[in-house]
């Protein structure tokens, strides 16, 4: 009979304590980031029907939230971000409590420097955290109008939009998240990526193109709908 190896069966046993690395713990972000990421480009392109029409924004609307499915999203999304937002703060709390109260002895500068965008990911996070939450309020809670679209009574959501849009404080403060949202989506596809292993010398430069296009796009999808509106006033 072989003999058993017990340091590979203690390695064995206990594959759980690679989450608890920061390598580990930035895979868990990259993916739940991941799931995020894909949900806000199909977002962004859904509310592009307002430009056909009421009625095409709001059969999208009443198609997303009617059925069972929507609570099945809603579990996936809302598991997604609190998983994000933990293992986030998790790793702040990790390399704060690194650097320890000598913080920083030298500031990089330069390409080896970390960018402002990267240093300040948390508090891009926390704000966008924020808007999230005001932003359901706002709609998913918020004032229910109802309208006709062939026949199917639902929810006036285009209504709500407009009222919502023309509010110049809201306006600006919509306008304000979704800019910080590009910026955090920039260096956060990076950062996906570069967790899940693809990310090497020779593709970091195609990889950051995709991170700077998929931002803008999404970005300039998402403001397209409330400056549109507030323009028409």
């Amino acid at each position: 009979m072989q003999s058993v190896d017990l340091n590979s069966v203690k390695s064995f046993r206990c594959p759980s304590n690679y989450f608890f690395t920061s390598v580990g713990k930035k895979l868990v972000m990259g993916i739940s980031g991941l799931v995020w990421a894909g949900f806000v480009m199909g977002h962004m392109a859904g509310n592009m029907l307002m430009f056909i029409s009421p009625g095409a924004y709001n059969s999208y609307g009443h198609a997303l939230t009617s059925g069972g499915l929507i609570y099945v999203v809603e579990t996936v999304l809302l598991t997604a971000l609190s998983i994000h937002v933990f293992f986030a703060v998790w790793l702040t709390v990790d390399n704060r409590r690194a650097r320890g109260s000598q913080g920083y002895a030298l500031s990089q500068k330069g390409s080896k420097g970390a960018s402002i965008a990267s240093r300040t990911m948390a508090a891009q996070g926390s704000l966008i955290l924020a808007f999230i939450i005001f932003h359901l309020i706002t709609f998913k809670f918020g004032p229910v109008y109802e309208t006709t679209v062939n026949g199917v009574q639902m929810r006036d959501l285009h209504r709500l939009m407009v009222e919502v849009f023309q509010q110049p404080g809201y306006f600006a403060w919509y306008v304000f998240c979704l800019v910080l949202l590009g910026v955090h989506l920039r260096h956060g596809i990076s950062s996906i990526f570069q967790s899940l292993g693809v990310l090497n010398s020779n593709n970091q430069a195609t990889f950051q193109k995709v991170g700077i296009v998929y931002a803008i796009v999404v970005s300039l999808g998402f403001l397209s709908q409330p400056i549109s509106v507030f323009l028409s006033r």
